[in-house]
Formats: structure tokens, C-alpha cells, sequence
């Protein structure tokens, strides 16, 4: 038996859902305003994960996306297997609750549907009776509809296509002493019982609370099963119930860290003589408290690192599904495949980095990382008064801080900017003029550092020279994003007169690499 440490997914994969089809597992989580959305992962041990696919393209309505809508999107999601279909289900808080279908995890997926519209419907999870009858439950946004602190139920048609009944409570948080923000509801039925685990608390406080009933319309009972204790996980709750090939249950859940966004545990689960389930460390006869480690059975080829792989060739013809946007990209937004990454000069109005849709992003790894890309910014023959260009890396939140090449009519320059959270302008440090010619090219080695804090370095060096990396900043504290942790990200950007220049400029990235621990991930 061995032993891997918690949290199993150190970076941000919010809202875990999980199911176990044969021998694998399949998780996927929530993306919110990202394109693609919807990521789908895999599993043989609920410890190695690889990032599969992304189920939703882009979240509709398109119009809507086209522009990033932080926030907003794709909500707690569950996933389900019923018949020869797996359902993805997911919530738009500004639009309603809808649907995906697949043949397997892995795909392909359909297009979404609208199951039910409405403001401030979220957290679904579809539960299918003995009789072949299908509900939903779901929880409640206050932001959108009012209310919250309750679980509903209505009962749906089999094939997740309409409702057939009126939603209504089942579960009222006020009613239960001293209990807030009760959501994330996932429903399951066995050993004769309705079950619906859901959190309560608040995403960094919370804890998790099980509920169960012999009628699925209630009344229910309830324990807090999961919580801190003497840990320091906080806020240990909202995630899924699953079983492995032994019939060992398990619980796989999030935690918030913040900038590091929402990160995954996995904790054992028992069950008691009294049939509730005890999940993780005992505290006392009915709750239990995150444990550190996770035994690990080997009995296959693991995944050589608990966490996706980052670094990218750019040798592929497609985008690989660690890659997201901002926002829905336009047409030809980027090329790839020829080992390098080429990216269109996206218009940038007011040259805030957080209103730009084509940033190409991953997570921010929640362990110390190196990330190195190369940037050229081609020879061109435009006027030096078409536009003012902007190219780099970035570290992504409700505050950003970036480094790469500016090219304005003074020629092309080493520049890294930063921008606070309520900050109206960015400020900005030019560090080399580079060329004085505009109509040139350039190239550097761009080197981003993030330490166990957060705190991100910057630094760059000019190819073609042997001088050392020059220092560009140092200590800056990255900031999580709205509802997701804080991003690095790619982006090529253009400010000024951008509707009388070539529309096919581009900037060019090398391959992305990524160290942990001076490993390549």
C-alpha cells in the first residue's frame, strides 16, 4: 500500500464531481466564464489525474460569452450515468440549468440543451428512481434569485429533456439552527435511503452535511459529517460520494486556497452501525476531519505526476485541453501545431488586461512553479502610429501582472506592467528599448517564478545575448480571480488606431515549459 499526500489536485478544479465507470474514474468540475469549459479528467486511483477533454466548447448563449462574463458561466456541474448515456448537468446562474449527453466521458459531447430556465438556479444533480422515473435537485443563488439556503426538487423527463413537475422545497437551511448557504446538492439512492450531501457554511468555511430520507421528497434528517477539526484545511465540503472496484467508498471534495483557487481532496469513507457515513479522520462518533495522506492501491501503470501536465510543444494541430480562454475566441484567434504558439493582435480599448477575452490560460499550480515561453514580435511594415502592440505572459486575477515586448512609434521595449484590483491605470516599467526602429523585430525569454505564496518573479533575457537575465520584478502578490483562482496566461494585445492596420499581425510564442520541483510537468 502507498501513500499519496492531499490535496490530490493542487491547483484550481472547482465543485468536483465524480463517478467511476468499469475501472476508471471521471471527473469533471466547474470552468465558469472559461472557453472551452466543462473539463473532464481520469483517473485509476482517484490520486493520478489526466486532463481528458472539455465538454462545452464555449458556454452558450455565444453572444453572451463573446466578452468574458467573470462569475458567470458554468456553476457547480454534476455527472451521471444512466442508460447507455452519461449527463452532464450544469448551471448558468444567469440563464438556467442545462444539459450535455455523451456516449462516454471522453466523448464526444452534444451541444447543450436548456433543461430548465430561470435566474439563480444552481447546483443541479439529476437522480434516477427503481421506476425509471428521473428528478433534479438543486440549490439556490441569492445574488439572482433572492433566495437561498434551501434544496429543491422536480421531477424531470428520463431522458433530461424538460421538467414535469413544479419545483419545491425539500430542504429549508433556515429551519436548521445555525445553518447558512446550504447548496451544492449531489443525490444518490442506496441501502434503502435517499441521499443528498450537500455544503453549508460558505466556500472557505464550510463543512459538509449529509441528509438522508426514506421518500425523496423528505422529511429529512441530518448530520454534519465533515469539517476542519485540527486541520488546516479549510472549508473541507461540496463533491461526490464514489465507490472503487473493491467497494471502498470514497469522498472527493474541494478546498479554497485562495489564489490557488479551489483544490482536491479525496477522504475515506465508512459507514457506522447507524448507516451514516464518516468520512475522513474521526473527531467524534458522526463527524470527521480531513486526513493528509490517501492509500493507494498499485495495480496499473500510474500517471507519473498527481497533477495534469502544463508545459506545451505547440505540435499539435489543436489547442490541448489545458488551454482556456477568457472568453469565446474569434475566428483564427491563434495558429498551432508547427511547435509554437502564433496569436492574433486582439483590440484592447482601455488596455486593461481583465477585459480581454483572448488571454490563453491555464491554472495557477498550487506548489512552486517555473514557467518559460519564448515571444517574438515579427518584422513588420506598418506605420509606427497604427497601434500600440503589447505581448507577453501575465498572472491572471481581479489584480494582473505581466511582462513581455511593447512596440509604439519609439521602436519595441522590454516592459512589465501591473495593475491592483481597484486601480484605474496600469503602471507601467520600461526596461530595455530594444530597437528604435518600430518596423523591426524582436525577440526575449520570457521567465515567470511563482513561490509557495503566490508571489510571482518576473525576469527576461534578449536572444541572441549571453548577458543574464534581467530582473524585472520581484515579490508581486498575485490575487485570486473572481470565483476561480489567479491564472498564467498569453495574450497579444493592441491599443490606438487598430481599424486602419493589417489585420494579420501576430505575435509569436515558443513552447511553453513548466518546472516543478526542477521537473518538467
Amino acid at each position: 500500500m502507498e501513500h499519496r499526500s492531499n490535496p490530490v489536485l493542487d491547483a484550481d478544479w472547482p465543485d468536483p464531481d465524480v463517478i467511476r465507470l468499469g475501472d476508471e474514474f471521471w471527473m469533471i468540475a466547474s470552468s465558469f466564464h472559461r472557453s472551452p469549459g466543462l473539463p473532464v479528467l481520469r483517473s485509476r486511483d482517484l490520486v493520478d489525474w489526466e486532463h481528458v477533454t472539455n465538454a462545452l466548447p464555449s458556454p452558450v448563449p455565444a453572444e453572451h460569452y463573446a466578452l468574458p462574463r467573470r462569475g458567470s458561466g458554468v456553476w457547480a456541474p454534476s455527472l451521471r450515468a444512466h442508460g447507455d448515456h452519461v449527463h452532464l448537468v450544469y448551471p448558468d446562474p444567469d440563464h438556467g440549468i442545462l444539459v450535455l449527453d455523451a456516449p462516454h466521458p471522453a466523448g464526444p459531447w452534444s451541444a447543450p440543451r436548456l433543461l430548465l430556465p430561470g435566474r439563480g438556479l444552481i447546483d443541479p444533480c439529476p437522480l434516477w428512481d427503481e421506476d425509471g422515473r428521473a428528478y433534479l435537485v438543486h440549490g439556490w443563488a441569492r445574488s439572482r434569485a433572492g433566495v437561498k439556503n434551501r434544496i429543491s426538487l422536480l421531477e424531470v423527463t428520463p431522458e433530461l429533456t424538460a421538467p414535469l413537475s413544479a419545483t419545491r422545497t425539500i430542504i429549508d437551511g433556515d429551519a436548521i439552527p445555525g445553518m447558512r448557504t446550504l447548496e451544492g446538492p449531489k443525490a444518490y439512492r442506496f441501502d434503502g435511503w435517499y441521499w443528498i450531501l450537500a455544503p453549508a457554511g460558505g466556500v472557505a468555511e464550510g463543512y459538509q452535511v449529509a441528509f438522508r430520507s426514506r421518500d425523496l421528497h423528505g422529511p429529512y434528517e441530518h448530520r454534519i459529517v465533515l469539517e476542519q477539526g485540527g486541520t488546516p484545511v479549510n472549508g473541507p465540503h461540496q463533491g461526490a460520494l464514489v465507490d472503487d472496484p473493491s467497494g471502498a467508498r470514497w469522498f472527493v471534495h474541494f478546498q479554497d486556497r485562495d489564489v490557488f483557487g479551489r483544490v482536491t481532496h479525496v477522504q475515506p469513507v465508512t459507514v457506522g452501525e447507524d448507516g451514516w457515513p464518516r468520512m475522513g479522520a474521526p473527531i467524534d462518533a458522526t463527524r470527521g476531519e480531513p486526513v493528509a495522506v490517501v492509500p493507494v492501491e498499485r495495480g496499473h501503470d500510474a500517471l507519473p505526476w498527481t497533477e495534469p501536465a502544463r508545459s506545451d510543444p505547440f505540435t499539435t494541430a489543436e489547442l490541448l485541453p489545458r488551454w482556456h480562454w477568457q472568453a469565446a475566441p474569434g475566428p483564427d484567434q491563434h495558429r498551432t501545431g508547427h511547435g509554437g504558439l502564433d496569436l492574433a493582435f486582439a483590440p484592447s480599448p482601455r488596455g486593461d488586461l481583465r477585459d480581454l477575452g483572448p488571454v490563453l490560460a491555464q491554472q495557477l499550480p498550487g506548489q512552486p512553479s517555473t514557467w518559460q515561453v519564448e515571444l517574438t514580435l515579427p518584422a513588420t511594415a506598418a506605420r509606427p502610429d497604427e497601434g500600440v502592440e503589447r505581448a507577453g505572459i501575465v498572472v491572471l486575477g481581479l489584480a494582473y501582472a505581466w511582462a513581455g515586448l511593447r512596440r509604439d512609434a519609439e521602436g519595441i521595449a522590454l516592459v512589465h506592467g501591473t495593475r491592483a484590483q481597484d486601480a484605474a491605470e496600469e503602471e507601467t516599467a520600461v526596461h530595455r528599448l530594444l530597437t528604435a526602429d518600430p518596423t523591426a523585430a524582436a525577440s526575449v525569454r520570457l521567465v515567470l517564478e511563482v513561490d509557495p505564496a503566490g508571489r510571482v518573479d518576473l525576469s527576461a533575457s534578449i536572444l541572441g545575448e549571453t548577458a543574464p537575465a534581467l530582473p524585472l520584478l520581484s515579490g508581486w502578490q498575485a490575487v485570486k480571480g473572481h470565483w476561480v483562482g489567479a491564472e498564467v496566461g498569453l495574450f497579444a494585445t493592441v491599443t490606438g488606431m487598430v481599424h486602419h492596420r493589417p489585420q494579420d499581425r501576430r505575435a509569436a510564442f515558443g513552447p511553453v515549459t513548466v518546472r516543478r520541483e526542477g521537473r518538467e510537468i
